[in-house]
């Protein structure tokens, strides 16, 4: 009989628990069936804020100090023409700090394709998809002021953001982000070719030829 008694209080007990309560909004915090101190896990545990205190470290900093001789997996950026876009004297670089070859343009054109096309157009124009949605004006590279525009400026703009483009660094390695500017001139030189250009030796390098 006391197994009958058993079975039916834990009948109604789970009877309530799945149907008794459903749909019920409480406004208490629900009862701790399994309380910390009586049943210690990992139920609940400390959460460490930047710069705030900790009670489990000696120095009562959350904040953990660098173990001694590590090292940054990122490489040291101290070149400030590769990383920067910057001249010797402080002045945005005009040309390129890496080698310019058709391997580098087709490195930019592709990935120009993928993350400056839907904005600024296939040929540079500003015409990408997003004004077809209303996205706002986007310059077009054919502008004189960004014909002029020293190579480095444009890198840090690309780098940066500036107005309502974000920065692509994120989505750009640096030697990436020159292939793009590399491009780009490309494609402000397509609107201006002339048939001299083929045969200049200055011209075929800025644009990778041989």
């Amino acid at each position: 009989m006391r197994h009958v008694y058993l079975v039916t209080a834990f009948a109604v007990v789970l009877a309530v628990s799945v149907l008794g309560l459903r749909g019920t909004k409480f406004t208490h915090p629900p009862m701790d069936v399994f309380p910390e101190w009586a049943f210690p896990g990992m139920k609940r545990q400390p959460k460490p804020k930047p710069q705030g205190e900790s009670k489990f470290f000696a120095d009562g900093r959350a904040d953990r100090p660098l173990p001694a001789g590590v090292v940054s997996r990122d490489p040291l950026r101290n070149d400030d023409t590769l990383y920067a876009g910057k001249a010797s004297g402080g002045a945005w670089l005009r040309g390129f700090p890496v080698p310019v070859d058709a391997k580098l343009m087709a490195r930019g054109k592709e990935r120009y394709t993928i993350y400056c096309s839907p904005c600024h157009g296939a040929v540079g124009d500003g015409n990408g998809i997003t004004k077809q949605y209303g996205m706002g004006a986007t310059p077009t590279y054919h502008d004189p002021r960004l014909r002029d525009m020293a190579e480095g400026e444009i890198f840090n703009t690309i780098t940066n953001g500036k107005n309502n483009m974000q920065s692509y660094a994120d989505k750009l390695v640096p030697e990436d982000r020159w292939a793009v500017i590399l491009y780009v001139r490309a494609l402000q030189r397509a609107q201006t070719g002339r048939a001299s250009d083929v045969t200049d030796a200055a011209g075929k390098q800025t644009l990778g030829l041989k």
